[in-house]
């Protein structure tokens, strides 16, 4: 069986509610109103659709539903210093750019972001914007810089997931795990049928290790084969699952000079962080400078090299 949850990411039944919440990112769902939702594709949502808006830690009672004031609290919060990177968690269309993204109960700078499906994301205590108004964003790109405006103890991102209408919260963590990735800053898992960036990422690193795959950011039976064969080689559980078992088996260190595939690998995964470079395989000046930027982006060790700290935070 299947959630109403995972049905409507695929086309199921529109349900909507209104909520009231008072105080910090609360929200109360009104009670009632689920209709049955129709029957799901067979998919895993481990498609490579999803990615981690923000690295950091989860601070004490900044948990879903842990006691408010007003009511419980509606997302997990991610603590991190003022300015570090804030990015969309799926592809999707910025609705809201307020203060407390127009849901009541919030405050700070806030932005909304629809998925379709009626799935939302809700991004709180925004320091900056870098996208404006009903711009359309992908999954992975840089939308805002963390901060502590509005009612807070200090600087994080206080994330939301609604799902079957905005309003419809739901915790933050145990969907996007679902869907592959971990908010706590691990590795993502993308199963066979995955699609888009990661998947690119997955193929040229596997061109590196001497397999022959075409790169068209499809995870087709004929790359699940060939990762199979991978998984084989080095010990690991041959399921076609690439996630934290097999990525770190992939991945290499890379520093400015390193040239080929495991370069492009790199250079495609940070263009899913929003850096803009040639996938060329040639991690020359302009590589080094946007590796840096990441790190810097993100508070991590600002060494221009890409080990498998940086890897893990720019695939997940």
């Amino acid at each position: 069986m299947i959630s109403a949850e995972e049905a409507e990411e695929f086309g199921g039944l529109s349900r909507r509610t209104l909520f009231a919440g008072l105080g910090l990112g609360l929200a109360i769902p009104a009670i009632g109103l689920v209709a049955g939702a129709p029957t799901a594709s067979a998919a895993s949502l481990m498609d490579g659709r999803w990615a981690n808006p923000a690295l950091g830690h989860f601070p004490q009672g900044g948990h879903f539903g842990a006691s408010r004031p007003g009511g419980p609290h509606a997302g997990q919060d991610v603590t991190n210093s003022t300015g570090t990177g804030v990015y969309a968690a799926a592809n999707g269309t910025v609705i809201r750019r307020a203060w407390g993204g127009g849901l009541p109960g919030r405050s700070g700078n806030g932005l909304v972001i629809s998925h379709g499906h009626d799935q939302y994301t809700y991004y709180g205590h925004l320091n900056a914007y870098h996208v404006p108004l009903n711009a359309e964003v992908k999954s992975g790109q840089r939308i805002a810089d963390m901060g502590a405006t509005g009612n807070v103890t200090g600087p994080h991102l206080h994330f939301e997931v609604h799902s079957g209408g905005l309003g419809r919260i739901t915790d933050p963590v145990a969907f996007m795990a679902k869907r592959g990735v971990d908010l706590g800053g691990g590795w993502p898992r993308i199963d066979p049928g995955s699609a888009g960036a990661t998947v690119v990422v997955l193929q040229h690193l596997m061109r590196k290790h001497g397999h022959d795959l075409a790169v068209d950011g499809k995870y087709s039976s004929a790359a699940v084969a060939e990762v199979k064969r991978f998984q084989s080689a080095k010990g690991l559980e041959a399921d076609g699952q690439v996630g934290p078992a097999t990525w770190p088996k992939l991945v290499h260190t890379l520093r400015q000079g390193s040239k080929g595939d495991h370069v492009k690998g790199l250079q495609a995964a940070l263009n899913k962080r929003s850096a803009g470079l040639a996938v060329d395989g040639d991690f020359g000046p302009t590589t080094t400078k946007a590796v840096r930027s990441y790190q810097s982006a993100n508070r991590l060790v600002v060494d221009g090299e890409a080990g498998p700290i940086t890897w893990r935070a720019l695939l997940g």
